[in-house]
């Protein structure tokens, strides 16, 4: 398959030293994450972590009655399945691919394993995980605080963080599932970006033209993530942890 995705794609596998790289890569699998797929149920008991390289999948809350509110987002700066080493192996959300592309993932004992050595895996996912929780709790307070409009903006922004172009491939009723909103609270925050000259949207597909200025319209909530995210993902340099992985 030309351009294979490579195990470094992945931030979190790119930080870990070449001696736990050693122990663990020859053990992880590439896996197509298309649109759509679902990782796993509330309930389900994990088998796998994943470690997205070019997709981005949604951790969801799921009602009873079917509807459902995105809670956190993950991509290439981390990985998918946190409660199998947190001695949970199971969850209340489900984890589906919103954005398609490629991963590895690696059966869980295997992670448990290397996580019982108390080395830099363990402290690495452990920092990841605070970061996760950040993002959750920061979700949590974005929509019952702000404007479908901030948080859409947030919601793109995080997006992009996670992908390595500007580009979505991403529907007005998908997105708003994600945010819980109506699908006409979504499709008039996005025709006021496209107004805006921020984004343009097509057939399902959004490109961001002007990222600052979206950054400018997002309430503060994508700034505290965004930050505790390099704090504690990047804690030796003051280097934007995601913009340093992004292709030139």
């Amino acid at each position: 398959m030309p351009n294979a995705p490579q195990p470094t794609q992945n931030l979190l596998l790119d930080k870990l030293p070449p001696e736990v790289q050693e122990r663990v890569f020859p053990y992880l699998e590439e896996i197509p994450l298309p649109l759509g797929k679902v990782l796993y149920e509330p309930g389900d008991k994990m088998r796998y972590v994943y470690f997205p390289t070019d997709c981005i999948v949604s951790l969801l809350y799921v009602m009873e009655s079917g509807a459902s509110a995105e809670i956190s987002v993950v991509g290439k700066e981390g990985l998918v399945g946190i409660s199998l080493f947190m001695g949970g192996e199971s969850t209340s959300s489900r984890a589906l691919v919103q954005s398609g592309g490629w991963g590895f993932r690696l059966a869980g004992h295997r992670l448990v394993d290397e996580f019982n050595r108390h080395g830099e895996l363990m402290a690495l996912v452990l920092r990841y995980t605070q970061a996760l929780m950040t993002q959750m709790s920061q979700t949590a307070v974005c929509n019952r605080h702000h404007s479908i409009d901030q948080q859409l903006c947030r919601w793109l922004l995080l997006s992009l963080d996670r992908l390595p172009s500007n580009h979505l491939v991403m529907t007005q009723e998908l997105i708003a599932n994600m945010l819980g909103v109506r699908r006409e609270g979504v499709t008039e925050a996005a025709g006021k970006l496209q107004d805006l000259g921020v984004i343009e949207y097509r057939r399902g597909r959004i490109e961001v033209i002007d990222r600052p200025r979206l950054e400018e319209l997002s309430c503060e909530c994508y700034a505290v993530v965004k930050k505790e995210t390099d704090r504690l993902l990047n804690p030796d340099s003051s280097e934007d942890w995601f913009a340093s992985k992004k292709p030139a």
